[in-house]
C-alpha cells in the first residue's frame, strides 16, 4: 500500500516509523510519504489560507494550492508536473531510508527498481491501484472500523491535513467531480486544532489490517467493533492471576475453552448493551443462539423481531 500526506506539518508523521508501522514499512507492506503542502505555494510568506468569504472567524485553506498539491500527487492533467523537492519525506525508520538511500546510489539496481516502477504504473493503470482522497472533518460521517476494513483492501490512499476553519469546500467537490472517490470523515464530535491526529488515527487503523501487519493475525479477529456481530470486545486479563487482592474471573482459570468462550462472549453482551445499546440494536436476531437471546433478555431486549429492541420501546 502507497499512502501520502499531505501537512503543513509533515514532520509531524515521523512517528509512524516506531512500532509494528515502522516494520511494516521496513518489509515493505506499506510505503508513507509526508508531504508540506507549503511547497506548492509561489507567495514570499508560502500562505495557504485567507479569509472566509461571507466574514467570520478565522482562516480557511486556499483551494489554489491544495489544487497544485492534489493535481500532482493524484496525476490530474494540467498538474504542476512539479519535481519531488528535498522537503518532501518519505517517513520510516532510519533503516528504511537508508534502504531508499542506498537503491538511488546502486546503478546495478536501477533497472530493477525501474521495472517495478513500470509494473506499478501498470496496476495503476488496471484500475485496482485508483488512489481514494480523504480529508478529516468534523462535520462529515464518522470514520468507522467498516470504513477501516474497507480502505485497507485499497493501493493507494492519499491523505489531506486542513488546518485553522478547516479547507474551502470546493477542493472535495473539485475531485469528486473529476472521477476521485473523495472519502471525508469525523473520527468523533469534538474539533481537533487540524487534521494530523485524525490521520494519524485513520492510518493505525487501516494499517493494522494489512495482511502480514500484525503479528498474530487472530489478535484482529475479536476486537471491538470486528467481524458481522461488531461487539465491544470482553475485559482482558493477565499474571498474576491475583493483584493486591483482586482476582481474575475464576472461570478463566478453568481450562474449560468452551465455558471460557460462553463467559466471553457474554461479558462482550452485557458491556454492549450498558456502553454502546446502538450496536445492540443493529444485531441480526436469527443469528443469535438461545444462550444470547437469554441473557438479551434479561437485559432488557426484546429478540423476537429482526433486531433487537429495548422491552420498553413499543413495536412498529
Amino acid at each position: 500500500m502507497q499512502i501520502d500526506i499531505v501537512s503543513v506539518f509533515p514532520e509531524y508523521f515521523d512517528v509512524t516509523g516506531l512500532s509494528l508501522l515502522g516494520k511494516a514499512q521496513e518489509n515493505g507492506l506499506v510505503t508513507i510519504h509526508a508531504h508540506n503542502l507549503r511547497d506548492w505555494t509561489h507567495d514570499v510568506h508560502h500562505s495557504v489560507d485567507d479569509t472566509p468569504v461571507g466574514g467570520g472567524a478565522g482562516m480557511v485553506m486556499k483551494p489554489e494550492v491544495w489544487g497544485q498539491c492534489l493535481d500532482d500527487l493524484l496525476d490530474m492533467p494540467g498538474g504542476s508536473t512539479r519535481q519531488q523537492l528535498p522537503t518532501d519525506q518519505t517517513v520510516g525508520t532510519a533503516e528504511v531510508k537508508e534502504q531508499k538511500e542506498a537503491m538511488k546510489s546502486s546503478g546495478g539496481e536501477s533497472d530493477d527498481i525501474a521495472s517495478e516502477a513500470d509494473s506499478s504504473a501498470d496496476s495503476h493503470k488496471a484500475g485496482v491501484a485508483e488512489p481514494i482522497l480523504i480529508f478529516p472533518n468534523p462535520s462529515a460521517p464518522l470514520f468507522t472500523q467498516a470504513d477501516a476494513t474497507e480502505l485497507s483492501q485499497a493501493k493507494r490512499l492519499v491523505f489531506g491535513c486542513g488546518r485553522y476553519e478547516g479547507y474551502d469546500a470546493r477542493i472535495p467537490d473539485y475531485y469528486r467531480n473529476k472521477g476521485t472517490d473523495v472519502r471525508e470523515y469525523s473520527i468523533g464530535d469534538y474539533v481537533l486544532n487540524g487534521g494530523e491526529v485524525a490521520v494519524s488515527v485513520m492510518l493505525e487503523a487501516i494499517t493494522r489490517l494489512l495482511p502480514g501487519f500484525m503479528g498474530n493475525p487472530e489478535s484482529i479477529v475479536q476486537e471491538s467493533y470486528t467481524g458481522d456481530e461488531p461487539l465491544l470486545e470482553y475485559r482482558q486479563y493477565t499474571r498474576p492471576t491475583t493483584w493486591r487482592g483482586m482476582a481474575v474471573p475464576e472461570i478463566l482459570t478453568s481450562g474449560d475453552h468452551g465455558k471460557v468462550d460462553r463467559f466471553r462472549r457474554n461479558e462482550a453482551i452485557r458491556r454492549t448493551s450498558r456502553i454502546r445499546p446502538d450496536l445492540i440494536a443493529r444485531l441480526d436476531c436469527s443469528t443469535l443462539d438461545k444462550h444470547d437471546r437469554r441473557l438479551l433478555e434479561d437485559l432488557g431486549w426484546d429478540t423476537r423481531e429482526t433486531h433487537p429492541r429495548p422491552l420498553d420501546q413499543p413495536s412498529i
